[in-house]
């Protein structure tokens, strides 16, 4: 039994000894003559050897036996994190820092690091790392393994034996094409970037060239026309003149503020002020902007608060309004009703138009998009890009559903306020919406 346990815990020369000294104690208490290591009769030599033959033979295979499970256990521990490195490459994983975490505990390591240096010969700097007090230099590590000339995996804490480098220099080669693939990653969003930013600015430049220039035209030659001293122009037609310098500088107003609040949402600067707001004080504002009775307003005085930005509700909505009465036929108003849904609430602005195809409801929220048959001058498709983009700033959604019976219903979903939230503030002025 000491035999078997000398080889589980310490290998074959414990074994060993073990037997030398099992055969001795068999000697001195049991063989006669007792308590003395002389032998008196021939045959109990040949049983000590015996005895010691047989411990030994345990032992060997008590040893052989250990070390094959622990051969086992690594060769099972290795295909793991074979498997693992595999795995996150057909998943196409492109956290560095993960890797290097799983390399640090799976060495017991303090720290392991990413080093790169942009020359043979220039100085190392850190690509990323873990765990405190990282090597700055492969030199500097306890253990680091090269990747190419400008790459090493530097790890701190102890001093790895030799088989487990084969599996470092897997965790080190999937290290390299992590960091590879972020950066690719990185330039393909800034190519992606730069491409929307050309398609902004090519439409930008298509809008300006018709819709902007269009009312500033008009505008123009009306003012041409009152300045003309060649023409006596009546009352009526004077009136009617300045009316359409009207006309136009709102709707100029209108386009520019679309497009400023286009740029403000393309560059990330917009930052809603949520607070608790009735929909019945935001939703008649925005329906300032269509004409008298083209809008019918169904908002129950039971509806709960919801949590908005006040002045980014009123644009969004009016811009919602706006679009459907666009399209609504003449004399059909517009349906806009509010209701709740569990923990939110929702306002549906509803037409009778031409309605949308399936295909083409996500389109008509993408900048400078307009509906195939909405007349030249209708905008430069502006208007529900904008909406969307504050809608889901202030952490709703806005989407679009096929009318019963033909038409399209915008569907705009808000948080509704807590119970007992605090009334909106009064007496303070309104964040300006440009």
């Amino acid at each position: 039994a000491l035999t078997v346990a000398s080889a589980l815990l310490g290998g074959l020369p414990p074994a060993l000894a073990s037997a030398a000294v099992g055969s001795l104690l068999l000697n001195w208490f049991f063989t006669p003559p007792v308590h003395r290591l002389t032998v008196a009769d021939p045959k109990n030599i040949v049983a000590i050897a015996v005895f010691f033959g047989v411990a030994m033979a345990v032992a060997s295979v008590v040893d052989l036996a250990a070390r094959r499970t622990h051969q086992a256990a690594r060769l099972r521990a290795e295909s793991e994190v074979l498997s693992y490195l595999a795995g996150s490459v057909l998943r196409g994983e492109t956290s560095l820092e993960a890797l290097l975490e799983r390399v640090r505990e799976t060495f017991s390591m303090e720290s392991a690091a990413l080093l790169e240096r942009a020359e043979g010969t220039g100085p190392w700097t850190r690509a990323a790392s873990v765990g405190p007090h990282p090597a700055v230099r492969p030199e500097d590590a306890d253990v680091d393994m090269p990747v190419g000339d400008r790459l090493a995996l530097a790890l701190s804490g102890r001093v790895l034996p030799a088989e487990d480098r084969r599996v470092l220099g897997a965790f080190a080669a999937q290290a390299a094409v992590v960091l590879d693939r972020q950066r690719l990653v990185g330039e393909a969003e800034e190519a992606r970037k730069l491409a929307e930013g050309n398609k902004i600015r090519t439409s930008l430049l298509a809008a300006v060239s018709h819709d902007l220039r269009t009312p500033l035209a008009s505008i123009k030659a009306s003012v041409t026309s009152l300045r003309s001293d060649d023409v006596e122009w009546s009352d009526e037609d004077r009136a009617e003149l300045l009316a359409g310098i009207e006309a136009g500088a709102d709707r100029l107003d209108h386009l520019v503020g679309n497009l400023l609040d286009m740029s403000r949402l393309q560059t990330g600067t917009v930052t809603p002020l949520i607070r608790a707001v009735d929909l019945d004080e935001v939703v008649p504002m925005a329906l300032g902007g269509v004409p008298d009775g083209s809008a019918e307003l169904d908002i129950p005085e039971s509806l709960p608060m919801v949590e908005v930005d006040k002045g980014l509700l009123e644009r969004a909505v009016a811009n919602i309004v706006e679009n459907a009465v666009k399209y609504s036929p003449e004399g059909v108003p517009v349906a806009v009703a509010a209701s709740t849904i569990g923990q939110r609430v929702e306002l549906r602005v509803v037409d009778r138009g031409p309605g949308v195809p399936d295909a083409g409801k996500d389109g008509i929220f993408e900048p400078f998009q307009r509906l195939g048959d909405a007349p030249r001058g209708a905008g430069v498709g502006l208007g529900l890009a904008v909406a969307r983009g504050f809608v889901e700033a202030m952490g709703g959604t806005l989407g679009a559903e096929d009318t019963p019976g033909g038409g399209l219903t915008m569907v705009l979903t808000l948080r509704a306020a807590p119970r007992g939230a605090p009334p909106p503030v009064t007496g303070l002025p309104e964040r300006a919406v440009t």
